[in-house]
């Protein structure tokens, strides 16, 4: 943060009401009231603080319900920054007193980011196509989780009525004919009495390449269960509805992910993304989304802020273990974690680390984060430089990387 600052505003955000305290550079109160999440009182209090000289306002949410507070600060030149909220736990623990009150933690805010600025994050503004971004990767993932619990929920019945026929349409599940299929015939009776041919006519209208094979497979599932199950009739009246909203909920992400699509081709750092193996267009959205706006002095700090660095558990000589901090960025981790299991099946310097890191004893999942890591901090060096990915310049980068690290350390 900047060294001109003279007055400290922290804002514990809430969706009606906020509570705002401002204090001096030596820590007098100029204000300590709560503040209506509204435009009007937002400006007042700014133009009221700003007659005491440069404001920097801290907030613990800058997204969400803080949105309004920091677009206001933003559209008046103020300077905005964020406390992350596992941060904020740990300062909380150094104050007197257990209670939780919104007055506590705005005081907290505002007292941080006048004695200790290092620990606070800047934001930017956003441009608008950004925004758009983080809303639209945000309601992908929405749509995705409801996408699974719809699956699990058709295979949990089906589990329940007819096994047999489970693990067939199971799998099966991503093709909008197969939905089609459940809508119209969704128990066995059903399907049994429709007979192979309607199976196959129906898989076919909605797109089917292998529908009389797919209708063979539905109709041999059936004989493998003679004894109707109880619940099978109200399962018959919830498939349909179930299948449906899945139909209904894949050409949402569809629809997403085309508009998704449209912003991040016209994104300078896209190029830049995709270039590395196990980056597309819904991972590239999902770092530009996460990262817009904020800034990161090093590798290490982007890393920290995904949850991806390790954290060391030492007690005097002996160094316990290492193991990944489960704060950070959520959706960025993930996407990280997903896009490094892309990697191994397709780029051989990707795969070899996972090897070498499994050689080491670590776990699928543990070799993955690692990678993840080394990967993110890749992806630092050529968002750093707008430099497209390398093999041969990766590893050496990354290499030279760590041996300057563990030089430092020793």
């Amino acid at each position: 943060m900047e060294n001109n600052i003279d007055v400290f505003l922290g804002l514990d955000v809430g969706k009606t009401n906020h509570w705002a305290c401002a204090l001096t550079r030596d820590g007098k109160k100029l204000w300590n009231k709560t503040l209506p999440n509204d435009e009007q009182r937002l400006v007042a209090l700014y133009d009221k603080l700003a007659g005491y000289g440069n404001i920097l306002v801290v907030v613990d949410q800058p997204a969400t319900i803080g949105a309004l507070a920091v677009a206001v600060a933003q559209h008046l030149g103020i300077a905005v920054a964020y406390l992350p909220g596992l941060t904020m736990r740990r300062v909380a623990d150094l104050h007197p007193g257990n209670a939780k009150t919104d007055e506590r933690d705005a005081y907290i805010i505002a007292e941080t980011a006048r004695t200790m600025p290092h620990t606070l994050r800047a934001l930017q503004v956003c441009d608008q196509e950004e925004a758009t971004l983080v809303m639209l990767t945000g309601f992908d993932l929405d749509l995705s989780r409801q996408i699974t619990a719809t699956k699990n929920r058709i295979r949990g019945l089906y589990t329940q009525i007819h096994p047999p026929l489970e693990k067939i349409l199971g799998p099966w599940l991503d093709h909008e004919a197969v939905l089609e299929v459940i809508a119209t015939y969704p128990t066995p009776t059903a399907l049994a009495k429709a007979g192979t041919t309607k199976i196959a006519t129906l898989l076919k209208k909605h797109g089917a390449r292998r529908h009389q094979a797919w209708a063979t497979i539905i109709t041999q599932a059936l004989d493998k269960q003679s004894v109707t199950v109880v619940g099978t009739d109200a399962a018959g009246l919830v498939l349909p509805h179930l299948a449906r909203q899945l139909i209904a909920l894949n050409a949402q992400r569809v629809d997403v992910a085309r508009e998704v699509e449209k912003i991040v081709a016209d994104h300078p750092l896209y190029p830049v993304l995709t270039s590395m193996p196990g980056v597309a267009v819904r991972t590239a959205a999902i770092i530009i989304a996460e990262t817009s706006g904020k800034t990161f002095k090093n590798s290490a700090a982007l890393a920290s802020y995904a949850g991806l660095a390790p954290q060391t558990r030492q007690s005097g000589t002996s160094i316990r273990s290492e193991r990944v901090s489960h704060a950070g960025n959520k959706r960025l981790k993930r996407a990280l974690f997903l896009s490094a299991f892309a990697s191994i099946r397709t780029d051989p310097t990707s795969r070899a680390y996972y090897n070498k890191k499994r050689s080491q004893g670590k776990r699928h999942n543990q070799a993955l984060i690692a990678l993840a890591h080394r990967r993110l901090t890749v992806l630092h060096a050529m968002i750093r430089d707008g430099s497209l990915y390398d093999t041969w310049a990766v590893s050496s980068f990354v290499d030279s990387l760590f041996v300057d690290q563990a030089a430092t350390a020793s």
